[in-house]
């Protein structure tokens, strides 16, 4: 697989994330569902603790990741959506620190929503990797 950067402009890559990315070659895909606080039984955890939500939630998608033999690092999309876009920035460091440790930027997107499927939960992270 190539993965070849289009970055018109540089702001981005100073937040973590490209504007584009063509892959090419031989490549397996995954499509991953929204992951969010929840525990290995479907419990949601760490009512009103963005850090904390922010970090199981980069877990479990590591954790899908991980069952289809890849990792942070074959991300090629991300989308995040959260109910507090300001609080969730506060903690945006997390994200940011782990996809970088991955050497990868995937192209972003963050959305606020209203709410998400269960409330308790503030954050989700959807992603799709490519191998």
């Amino acid at each position: 697989m190539e993965r070849t950067v289009v970055n018109p402009w540089t702001w981005s890559t100073e937040l973590g994330y490209n504007q584009g990315e063509v892959v090419s070659g031989r490549t397996r895909t995954l499509y991953c569902s929204g992951q969010t606080a929840m525990s290995g039984d479907g419990k949601p955890q760490h009512a009103d603790d963005m850090a904390a939500q922010l970090a199981l939630s980069l877990d479990n998608l590591e954790a899908v990741l991980a069952g289809a033999g890849m990792s942070l690092a074959n991300l090629v999309r991300l989308n995040v959506y959260t109910t507090d876009v300001d609080r969730l920035f506060e903690h945006y460091g997390e994200l940011a620190s782990r996809l970088g440790a991955a050497r990868v930027a995937p192209t972003t997107t963050m959305l606020g929503v209203t709410r998400l499927a269960v409330p308790d939960l503030m954050v989700e992270l959807e992603g799709t990797a490519v191998a």
